[in-house]
């Protein structure tokens, strides 16, 4: 057991050591998943100039030797002196965590690529990085080997003086990903194909050089670019499926400096809903304000609709969000000024504002769509409610089955005066009506024999009722028990 506990064991690690030495605390985990989040840091920087309308090219490549170099035409990091650590920008932004253009409101309008790891940690976590800059007709490069800078930055004059942007190449670091190294292009292309829907006109490439994946001799290349944005992404997700109406509804708008973008799409074979949330281009897998914002949204404005319409008649309970959403597939994506992510990952936003902001507007644009196309608004109602029917009957179903198993466990019922003989041969059963018949009955019957069971008259007309009512009364219940039946269905 440790005993001495004082100022001797509190560590400080400066620098990028914290990351070298917990580095899940960064990424999340040192496997598969953590190993990809360094690709996504570094194409998220560049996504970040797309979205501040500086960069239209993004070029990922995975090299021979298993590396990954990700180049962008953005502004370029920039190389001057920074006044706080008398180094320069770019070697600053490599080596310093929370170190970034991302932090004050004069260089992003909005950004995905920064909470808490970015550029810095995947320095950190990697055998070596080398950085490239195009800026000021000059090209600058630097070399960082498991987070530290290896010489100087060196700054040479372009050969194309016009040209912008930055490159970064890493091979990340066996030490730290015991698992290996490998990237999985799938994974990876599904992140940009993902990317390239969420920033329409941006044009992202994808290269493997690898060995393996040459295709006679020539490296595999693919190319995402779609003017649509999330509209092409849906119409790709209902590739296999049949839409219930062809057009894909489309909401963007702006408020507060939320910027928002909706695409909704039914579909007649699909029974569950698919709903993928974009905040700052990240995917919240785990939700978040603008997911709850939507579905309170959908939820409301496609009752009111129902009710207007008179699908839903007074005095009928609306329809549930499940209902509403079965068959949808959406996706929203919202560009938040200052993003709150809960874990350092960003699974979820927590931006309480971005609730309403998304409630309002998708409320106004959708209401007003299906208002002037009533055959797509009835065609989503007439799907929901027969998801409601359908639910309605699982529950009754499942009611009944409790019903059943009820009546087969259950002990005589407590009126039965029940007689002594165990022969249904020679046995009877008289049923009457009201306990006072039931009183006189049991006083002239032949007790070995005779049995007494009293009933409330007029039990239920069975003729209008449901079968979950019917194995609910009480009585019938007693009857059912006494004669020793079961439940045929």
């Amino acid at each position: 057991m440790t005993t001495n506990y004082g100022a001797d064991q509190i560590q400080v690690l400066e620098g990028l050591e914290p990351v070298r030495k917990r580095p899940g605390m960064y990424i999340g985990t040192t496997g598969p998943r953590g190993l990809h989040h360094l690709v996504y840091e570094v194409v998220d920087n560049s996504v970040d100039e797309a979205l501040a309308g500086y960069c239209k090219n993004i070029q990922v490549s995975i090299n021979q030797d298993g590396s990954v170099s990700v180049t962008d035409d953005g502004r370029g990091i920039p190389t001057d002196i920074h006044p706080r650590t008398g180094k320069s920008a770019l070697e600053t932004v490599m080596t310093i965590l929370h170190a970034g253009g991302k932090f004050g409101g004069g260089g992003y309008k909005v950004s995905g690529g920064l909470h808490g790891v970015g550029i810095s940690v995947v320095n950190a976590l990697s055998e070596w990085v080398e950085v490239t800059v195009w800026r000021e007709k000059k090209i600058h490069t630097q070399r960082f080997e498991r987070g530290i800078a290896i010489g100087e930055l060196n700054v040479k004059p372009s050969p194309e003086p016009a040209r912008t942007g930055t490159s970064v190449s890493f091979l990340p670091d066996t030490t730290i990903f015991l698992n290996g190294i490998e990237f999985d292009y799938a994974t990876i292309a599904g992140r940009l194909r993902e990317l390239a829907y969420l920033n329409g006109g941006v044009k992202i490439t994808f290269t493997d050089s690898r060995p393996a994946s040459l295709e006679d001799g020539q490296p595999h290349v693919e190319t995402y670019f779609y003017e649509g944005g999330i509209r092409e992404y849906i119409s790709y997700m209902n590739r296999d499926k049949q839409p219930l109406h062809e057009e894909v509804i489309y909401v963007q708008g702006e408020r507060n400096n939320v910027h928002v973008e909706v695409s909704l799409q039914w579909c007649v074979d699909a029974y569950t809903d698919n709903i993928l949330g974009f905040a700052n281009n990240i995917r919240t897998i785990d939700g978040g304000t603008h997911l709850e914002g939507l579905k309170a949204v959908l939820t409301r404005t496609l009752n009111a609709i129902a009710r207007k319409r008179n699908k839903i008649k007074e005095g009928e309970p609306n329809l549930a969000g499940e209902n509403i959403r079965e068959g949808l597939t959406g996706v929203i994506s919202v560009k938040v000024p200052d993003p709150e992510f809960e874990g350092q990952t960003k699974t979820k936003l927590g931006n309480t504002e971005v609730r309403g902001i998304v409630d309002s507007l998708v409320g106004e644009v959708l209401t007003e769509y299906l208002q002037f196309r009533p055959a797509v608004s009835d065609a989503i109602l007439e799907k929901a409610i027969q998801a409601f029917n359908a639910a309605e009957a699982a529950r009754r179903a499942r009611e009944l089955v409790r019903r059943k198993s009820v009546l087969e466990s259950s002990t005589l019922p407590g009126k039965l005066a029940d007689c002594a003989s165990r022969d249904p041969s020679e046995s009877e059963i008289f049923i009457v009506e009201g306990d006072s018949a039931g009183g006189s009955a049991k006083q002239g019957r032949d007790r070995r024999f005779q049995a007494i069971l009293p009933l409330r008259g007029k039990i239920l007309n069975i003729e209008k009722t449901d079968d979950s009512k019917i194995y609910k009364n009480t009585e019938i219940q007693a009857l059912i028990t006494a004669l020793g039946l079961g439940i045929k269905g």
